[in-house]
């Protein structure tokens, strides 16, 4: 059984024309010496209909007792349905509302999204509301006091509000004044002697609402149906879940840039980007830009971020994506910790690194642990010739020989002696191995090592993925 819903609209617009009417006064007594001192009474206002009811109980239910004044009264004359104003009776209209989330231990609002919701509503029915308002004054001066203060405020009308609502469209109204009515005596007067009245009459447009609908948007778990990618990958649509529908937003937020470095993404101004730190080194390092951009500000702008679900995108050169799920940095608001997806990633075509070194200042038991079997280091420096014939016994070649090994070039140490196993020289680009100790991956681009997928990322090559 459907049920009723009293939403006081009419009250509402009787409560804010009494608003109108309240906090009037007038002049009581006399100047005395020159010196004014006439008391300020505030004049009362009420809701009374013309029944006869009301009349005893103003009466105090005697014919002898004589109604206090002075006093206005007003009451609902009449309610009648607004042609002119009518518009299409079936329109529904659709808004949708996100609210901030509410931390109760704080009692505040968070910068982060929180539910949302869809609200229709109906078109309202235009009516126009007549009121009539009666002032009671037991002498022409308190009158003329009244409305002179009253009907300079209409020419011809006063905007009222009926509520605070922003999504209430029905809100906004006028009061316009009607006609005014001097004295409620006539010519000649009989035997009664009747309080005075000056009558003001009012009509006001508004807008009858029914009840509106409110729907909260949940989530969509998972949908199976025949539906492709944008790229037409029929298996990425079905097993991605939360990119179904529309449940996920993927945006590129103000074209701003991100930077990675290990496994730490920082969100960077255009202005704020500085040159990408050289590879020459091969280390990451701590920060590209001291920039005071917070990632709770860039998700929050958008939705709510959820760790370990919500994704950055890296567009690679060859229109790849690097893929990996974040979460904030405990200890930074400027980062969050990005944890690749390996198949994403370009595959390893050499076997991983121990590390990157220069052999010129560091060898086995000189700055690097013992030679063991299967070592592998990638080198920044050349060591060795065919001419040095005292090689050093840290890096000993076949036959006892110098290692002869030329920058960029891969060893690695088999059979108690240390050999060449990539050699960068003539060799194509395309080539991708792991440093196992720092989880960095390098790219042999056919002139030098860079890392393959981390650095600086300009607006429009990444996206983020609530």
């Amino acid at each position: 059984m459907q049920q009723f819903f009293y939403d006081e609209q009419l009250r509402r617009f009787l409560l804010q024309f009494t608003r109108i009417v309240s906090n009037f006064q007038i002049e009581y007594g006399n100047e005395t010496d020159g010196v004014n001192q006439a008391a300020l009474i505030r004049v009362p206002v009420r809701y009374g209909d013309a029944s006869r009811n009301a009349q005893v109980i103003m009466q105090e239910n005697s014919r002898n007792s004589m109604p206090a004044s002075p006093l206005m009264t007003f009451y609902i004359s009449s309610l009648d349905y607004d042609r002119p104003r009518m518009q299409e009776p079936y329109h529904v209209s659709k808004v949708n509302v996100r609210q901030r989330t509410y931390d109760s231990a704080t009692d505040s609002f968070e910068p982060t999204q929180g539910n949302a919701f869809t609200i229709e509503r109906l078109m309202p029915v235009p009516y126009k509301m007549g009121i009539t308002l009666d002032i009671w004054t037991s002498n022409t001066n308190q009158k003329m006091q009244l409305l002179e203060q009253m009907l300079t405020l209409f020419n011809p009308s006063l905007e009222v509000q009926s509520t605070d609502n922003f999504i209430d469209w029905t809100s906004l109204t006028v009061v316009e004044l009607d006609s005014v009515v001097w004295t409620s005596r006539t010519v000649p007067i009989g035997t009664d002697n009747p309080i005075d009245m000056a009558t003001i009459k009012f009509n006001i447009p508004i807008w009858l609402s029914s009840p509106i609908k409110v729907k909260k948007l949940g989530v969509v778990e998972r949908v199976i149906a025949s539906m492709y990618d944008s790229q037409g990958d029929l298996n990425n649509a079905v097993t991605n879940n939360d990119l179904l529908l529309g449940t996920r937003q993927i945006i590129t937020p103000y074209n701003w840039a991100v930077v990675l470095i290990g496994n730490r993404l920082q969100c960077l101004q255009q202005l704020s980007i500085v040159e990408e730190p050289s590879n020459s080194t091969l280390t990451p390092t701590e920060i590209v830009s001291d920039s005071n951009l917070l990632w709770t500000t860039v998700i929050g702008t958008y939705g709510v971020l959820r760790p370990g679900i919500s994704q950055i995108r890296l567009v690679q050169a060859d229109d790849s994506e690097v893929i990996g799920t974040i979460v904030l940095d405990p200890n930074d608001d400027r980062f969050v910790l990005f944890d690749v997806d390996s198949d994403t990633t370009p595959q390893n075509t050499l076997d991983p690194i121990d590390a990157v070194i220069n052999p010129l200042a560091s060898g086995p038991q000189d700055g690097l642990d013992s030679a063991l079997e299967g070592q592998r280091y990638l080198l920044t420096e050349a060591t060795g010739s065919e001419d040095n014939l005292s090689p050093a016994t840290a890096w000993v070649g076949a036959n006892g020989r110098s290692l002869i090994a030329d920058a960029n070039d891969i060893v690695e140490y088999n059979n108690n002696y240390w050999r060449v196993v990539f050699r960068a020289a003539g060799q194509a680009g395309g080539q991708y191995v792991t440093n196992i100790t720092t989880g960095i991956q390098y790219e042999w681009n056919g002139d030098a090592w860079v890392k393959s997928y981390q650095g600086v990322y300009p607006g429009g090559t990444w996206s983020l993925v609530l």
